[in-house]
């Protein structure tokens, strides 16, 4: 099944079956090396450095799994297991440094917090959240204060219990629709942020509901495109009230394109309280995001994706290259300020790890060393055809960098070209910094970029089993670079 540009696909859709059952998101996904290769070995570029700044990006965001998901995202274990809870101290120093910092100043801006999920006790009416296990809002405070992270993008997965038809995170809807109810449930959902704030854990973005549509064996609600427009309109105004600088975004599937989006659309102070239009385009080819239309009915909002990650329990060398693209397009073609990888570490236990995470620990319930037998119980390491697909971006593109235009060549048709793609942006401090990949997976292709200036230029190569190699120094404004196949290169200005 193909999706539309600019709609998600379901999950079952592409798994069917039971495997179908323990999931439900908007995705578009590729088979392993199923793209097809450009007949091309060479192109020259101009970077306009001369001409008016792009958008401000503001840096990129992950998901932290700091409570218990069943293996394949079947079911909601009472076993207490997450990270940073589960490494030991000294891995989770090296985590916050070496994965989600990198750089000495930050790395991540934001982490998003399932709610409901991954953060899922409750009090004793099961309508408020809190800590399911001692201390560990109070970790992900310290993971965010030394990661220099700025926040959290705060996100429902499900209401807590009390404000379910079912009385469960798993499945069901809002109990009530009623004005009473909802307005109800807007202070609690305050509250929920209030208790977070208040040991530490900063506010940056809040989402009503993860993937409306789909009723899942994990934490889920489900709403129709109207209940959703009565709920965001009783409760997002709360939240702008309290936490006026949280960026609000809708709906975590199809932004402005589906049903939900049009529902707000429609209502003009509902759409107010819209920031951004987010969208899950996960494990897409990065194709979609030069041809597909995300733009023209934001309403002058945000446009951006905020999960990706591979659903068939696999990564490859040939989506390395892709997940690289698929944050350059989103950039390049959709002015995106911000992309979102699914998960920093995922459990050595969980069949989805592979295509979901930056990288794995061991909880101490594996005690299967056949399987990840380098990772001792709470410790972690990177998972590099995921991690070095984003790893460059988060070392050489600090918070706040401006993205500028770049000419480049097109196939005879007019068609952009689509394994060797570029983006150009400026550091805060005005330094230029580039980005060139090549997707092929047999052929080299030959970059020459004008960049304007006659500084010269460091390289540092990243792909599927290289991380940060450094190459040769080249002298500006026209420069010659040979990018070896599956492989993405950051050019930064030296000094």
């Amino acid at each position: 099944m193909t999706p539309s540009p600019h709609h998600g696909i379901s999950r079952r859709a592409l798994l069917g079956g039971a495997a179908a059952a323990a999931a439900g998101t908007a995705v578009a996904l590729s088979p392993l090396g199923g793209w097809s290769a450009e007949a091309i070995s060479s192109g020259s570029y101009t970077i306009r450095f001369d001409q008016p700044r792009k958008q401000t990006i503001l840096g990129l965001g992950f998901e932290i799994q700091s409570d218990s998901i069943g293996s394949g995202n079947n079911g909601l274990p009472s076993t207490v297991s997450g990270v940073p809870y589960d490494l030991v101290d000294s891995e989770r120093t090296r985590f916050y440094q070496q994965m989600l910092k990198v750089r000495s100043d930050h790395g991540f801006r934001y982490c998003r917090l399932a709610l409901g999920l991954y953060y899922r006790g409750t009090d004793s009416t099961g309508k408020h959240l809190q800590d399911r296990y001692p201390g560990q809002a109070a970790l992900l405070a310290d993971m965010i204060s030394q990661a220099g992270i700025e926040g959290i993008s705060a996100e429902y997965w499900s209401p807590t219990p009390g404000w379910k038809s079912n009385n469960s995170y798993i499945k069901g809807s809002l109990a009530s629709f009623a004005p009473g109810d909802l307005d109800a449930l807007g202070d609690a959902m305050v509250g929920d942020l209030d208790y977070l704030a208040a040991r530490g854990v900063p506010i940056s973005m809040w989402g009503l509901q993860n993937e409306p549509t789909y009723g899942t064996d994990y934490s889920s609600c489900v709403y129709s495109a109207d209940q959703y427009h009565q709920a965001f309109a009783a409760v997002a105004p709360k939240i702008r009230a309290k936490y006026p600088h949280a960026m609000i975004h809708a709906n975590s599937l199809d932004g402005w394109s589906g049903s939900y989006g049009q529902a707000i659309k429609a209502d003009h102070s509902a759409l107010s309280y819209v920031d951004a239009w987010t969208y899950h385009r996960v494990g897409a080819d990065s194709d979609d995001q030069i041809t597909g239309d995300f733009t023209s009915g934001a309403a002058g909002k945000l446009v951006f994706n905020n999960e990706f990650e591979y659903l068939d329990n696999k990564t490859s060398d040939v989506r390395t290259i892709n997940t690289a693209q698929s944050l350059m397009n989103w950039m390049t073609f959709q002015n995106a300020p911000t992309w979102f990888w699914l998960h920093a570490l995922k459990p050595t236990t969980n069949a989805e790890a592979p295509g979901y995470g930056l990288g794995y620990w061991r909880p101490p319930s594996d005690t299967d060393f056949s399987h990840f037998p380098n990772i001792p119980v709470g410790h972690w390491d990177f998972n590099p055809q995921n991690w070095n697909a984003v790893a460059g971006f988060v070392q050489y593109m600090p918070w706040d960098s401006v993205r500028y235009g770049v000419d480049e060549p097109r196939h005879t048709d007019g068609s952009y070209f689509t394994d060797h793609r570029i983006m150009a942006w400026k550091t805060p401090q005005g330094k230029p910094v580039f980005a060139i990949t090549n997707r092929s997976t047999t052929d080299s292709f030959t970059y020459t970029v004008d960049t304007q200036t006659s500084a010269p230029f460091q390289g540092h190569r990243f792909g599927p089993s290289t991380n940060n190699q450094t190459l040769t120094t080249v002298n500006g404004p026209s420069l010659t670079l040979t990018v070896p196949p599956l492989s993405v290169e950051f050019w930064v200005r030296n000094p």
